[in-house]
């Protein structure tokens, strides 16, 4: 029959404690390493090699990790390390502790003989050890009580007869133990005052605690956190504000107001710092469009935060100095929330087919990503560097067109996507030699291209490293250049398809048979038959100015346009029977109609009347 015992000493829960931390610690650990000893992204990736580039990248990693031997502190690293402690401190616990419950019976250890010895030299040394422990000839002290001493000499007695005694000694060879079978214990991890009596209030108490405040408090902050932010991470008040503040005709300007008050609910950094004397300095450089800026964002609930957010947003697009560590921070913190915030309006522009704020908002990533002040013109070749002017490289549209899989024609409502080929060139070098394909290689081109379309990705599979690190020396992290994809009716200001972000446009390398990269676009073809012309804009999302705007025509024709092995059974119509009412208006406008089996009709309605006859006269007959 086993015995359950709670465990006094609490080895066991420290067993059980070790156990769990070990499966959780082990493979953060494990991961925490791996990130540490990786090569960094800049080490790995080139870009820009400027000076200034150079050392914001310097500043960028070191900002957002350590190495294995100086880990930055983050709330991740001070996890591993309370968690590795208390591992440490549980396992010095039970190495100290003793074990009292896996205790191995060994008579030859209890009365401190070899397992060699024979048995006449057993009676000897039990003879010399009864003179020494039996408890008449041991008095009690303050170490040794009379319990102990007795308990001693049984323990000496049952070793030396489990080792002469033929009875004691089966009993020891088959069960391990003189007295024969033993009780099976069994331990619980739980130290015994979790169930006593006295502490039961407390120990109520504290599951009352966990399972009715900590655990629903948890869910609850979880829930309510998460339904007042949207997909793209922004404050469901954000969102609102972008959507009755962004306009069909905003431009860029209106868009830095919709994104200065967009602040007022976000979280910020810690302000600290008085910013009147940069204020003074951007109204001076500005001039008068900085209070029209000021008076149409600080209105409402949150208006200082919304103009604090907007001064520091203006002192970087002047590169102002700001003097103070904080303030930097604080303006740091603020840029890098400004992709999230320009990606969630985006969303809300393209969703009500706006054209042109959505150009407003591509536009202004990159006049913040360079520090310039938005609305003004500048030359890409401005903003770089005089020694990176040689390796400036632009896009180059190798190709654009529509494409139907399985279809030389794009016909109503059928699926239609925009083929893109894209690489990067510099804009003065001279361009390639023209190729004449053969049939071999466009046949193969086309092959991939359909394979391609039928794959999930939007872009093509990469070949190579892709691009590097763009030129962003004021941007407050690592920036690879990017560009929207915008399918549009600039005669209307809608665009068609919302737009899609491309990135890792490969070089142009005149040894490859393919030296660009595929991108696809896809939408529903128009439901009318006629000619749609429309736009195709590239806009980069890092260099002001970088963009490319192709006419681009989509052709719908009618299904019958298709040759017969072309359409499918979806596609086929079949003419309408004669004596339907449709088959009537047809052959009223002289259109072609399906003969009705007429002849067959009247033949079975001809039986019918027989059999009807000849059953009236059989009943006639009867009578």
């Amino acid at each position: 029959m086993a015995k359950y015992h709670y465990d006094e000493a609490g080895n066991m829960a420290a067993y059980f404690l070790i156990s769990v931390l070990a499966i959780v610690l082990v493979p953060l650990t494990l991961a925490a390493i791996a990130g540490l000893t990786s090569k960094r992204p800049e080490e790995t990736i080139m870009g820009c090699q400027c000076k200034p580039c150079i050392e914001r990248r310097k500043q960028v990693t070191a900002g957002s990790r350590g190495s294995i031997f100086r880990p930055k502190l983050t709330k991740k690293t001070m996890m591993l390390l309370a968690g590795w402690s208390a591992v440490g401190f549980l396992v010095y616990k039970v190495s100290n502790a003793e074990s009292e419950n896996n205790k191995v019976y060994n008579p030859f250890e209890i009365l401190g003989i070899s397992t060699s010895v024979t048995e006449k030299d057993i009676k000897s040394h039990f003879k010399k050890l009864s003179k020494l422990y039996h408890p008449d000839k041991v008095k009690a002290t303050v170490n040794d009580t009379v319990e102990e001493i007795a308990n001693r000499f049984v323990d000496i007695t049952k070793a030396y007869k489990a080792l002469t005694d033929e009875t004691i000694r089966r009993n020891y060879e088959l069960y391990g133990h003189p007295d024969g079978r033993q009780e099976v214990s069994m331990g619980i991890a739980l130290p015994s005052w979790i169930i006593e009596g006295k502490n039961n209030i407390w120990v109520l108490g504290f599951y009352g605690l966990l399972i009715g405040a900590v655990l629903p408090g948890m869910v609850g902050r979880w829930w309510f956190g998460s339904r007042g932010k949207t997909k793209e991470g922004i404050e469901s008040r954000t969102a609102e504000g972008f959507w009755k503040g962004i306009e069909e005709g905003s431009e860029i300007g209106d868009v830095i107001n919709v994104l200065g008050s967009a602040f007022r609910y976000e979280a910020q950094g810690k302000s600290a710092g008085d910013l009147s004397m940069v204020e003074e300095v951007i109204e001076t450089r500005v001039g008068g469009e900085w209070k029209v800026m000021k008076k149409a964002v600080v209105s409402g609930d949150g208006e200082e935060k919304a103009k604090r957010a907007l001064t520091l947003l203006y002192a970087h697009f002047l590169r102002l100095d700001l003097g103070s560590k904080v303030l930097e921070q604080e303006q740091t913190y603020l840029l890098l929330q400004t992709s999230a915030l320009l990606n969630a309006l985006l969303t809300i522009a393209s969703a009500r087919s706006w054209l042109s704020p959505t150009l407003g908002v591509m536009r202004l990533h990159a006049y913040i990503v360079q520090a310039l002040v938005p609305g003004k013109s500048v030359l890409p070749q401005a903003q770089l560097p005089a020694e990176e002017l040689d390796s400036w490289e632009s896009l180059e549209v190798v190709d654009i067109g529509f494409k139907v899989i399985g279809e030389r024609l794009v016909t109503p409502s059928s699926i239609v996507f925009l083929l893109v080929k894209l690489r990067m060139k510099e804009p003065n070098a001279p361009p390639p030699p023209s190729h004449n394909v053969d049939a071999k290689s466009a046949k193969k081109n086309d092959e991939i291209d359909e394979k391609f379309l039928n794959s999930r990705g939007d872009a093509e599979e990469r070949q190579g490293d892709g691009t590097g690190w763009a030129h962003a020396p004021y941007w407050p992290g690592l920036r690879k250049p990017g560009w929207w994809l915008v399918l549009a009716d600039d005669k209307s200001n809608r665009i068609v398809v919302p737009p899609l972000r491309i990135a890792d446009v490969p070089r142009f390398d005149p040894s490859k048979e393919r030296n660009y990269r595929c991108y696809k676009l896809q939408f529903q073809a128009p439901p009318n038959v006629g000619l749609f012309t429309w736009k195709v804009y590239f806009v980069s999302d890092t260099m002001v100015g970088e963009e490319t705007c192709q006419g681009i025509s989509l052709k719908i024709d009618d299904i019958s346009a298709l040759d017969a092995e072309e359409q499918t059974p979806e596609d086929e119509i079949s003419d309408p029977e004669e004596d339907t009412l449709a088959g009537q208006m047809a052959a009223m406008r002289g259109g072609s109609v399906k003969k009705g089996t007429v002849a067959e009709e009247d033949s079975e309605d001809e039986s019918s009347t027989d059999d009807d006859d000849e059953g009236g006269n059989d009943s006639t007959d009867s009578d």
